[in-house]
């Protein structure tokens, strides 16, 4: 008596019986993996944890210190900091990956908020130093901007500010057809840099005090 043979189909020349595990896998993604994750879904979530360990490279140290994470994955990270090899390099981030994997979803979580708010905290910086650039200029080369700017920041030493502003305009070198054809720019004063952080300061509400000036005369 013969067998009976198996229900199925074929796949790219393969028989898939019904039943069976490539049978079920292939349901699933058909399905829209509602029965389980499929082979791409696993994949893409390894990939992106791969690349959010990554990311934890460039965290803020305090950041990283409210994260609470094992001391596996945060000696990996140190070790991979220091690694130049590239190969070395490589193998070093396929661990940290597969420590990534290990976390569970409120840690991770937690890690991909703490890198969103490193992003947004250096975004609104460079908002803020643009901002404070802008309205010293501003302030340097017109009377009714010193008022505009204390009618909106009453709060600020007005004394200071009008100090400052003067000593600028007297200290501001002429710029000479010369310098701007050797792309050169003029060598600003003290006031200048002074009227730049305490602009700064009133506009971050005195957060930008330890942060070093940019424009800072060279030694």
């Amino acid at each position: 008596m013969s067998r009976k043979p198996k229900k199925g189909y074929f796949v790219r020349g393969q028989f898939v019986a019904e039943g069976s595990e490539l049978d079920l896998e292939f349901k699933r993604e058909l399905k829209g993996g509602l029965d389980g994750p499929s082979r791409t879904e696993l994949k893409r979530e390894s990939t992106e944890l791969q690349e959010l360990g990554t990311a934890l490279l460039t965290l803020r140290r305090d950041l990283m210190e409210r994260l609470a994470l094992p001391d596996k994955l945060v000696d990996g990270l140190a070790e991979a900091k220091r690694i130049t090899n590239f190969e070395g390099k490589r193998r070093q981030m396929q661990f940290i990956g597969k420590q990534m994997r290990l976390l569970s979803p409120e840690t991770l979580q937690a890690v991909r908020e703490a890198l969103d708010i490193q992003r947004l905290g250096s975004a609104k910086d460079t908002q803020a130093l643009h901002l404070a650039e802008a309205w010293r200029d501003r302030l340097i080369a017109d009377d009714a901007a010193v008022g505009e700017w204390i009618e909106h920041h009453p709060q600020t030493d007005i004394q200071q500010l009008r100090a400052l502003v003067r000593q600028a305009r007297k200290d501001a070198v002429p710029v000479t057809n010369a310098a701007v054809s050797q792309g050169l720019a003029p060598r600003q004063g003290r006031a200048y840099r002074e009227l730049f952080k305490l602009v700064r300061s009133v506009l971050t509400g005195g957060e930008s005090d330890n942060t070093p000036d940019e424009e800072a005369e060279d030694e």
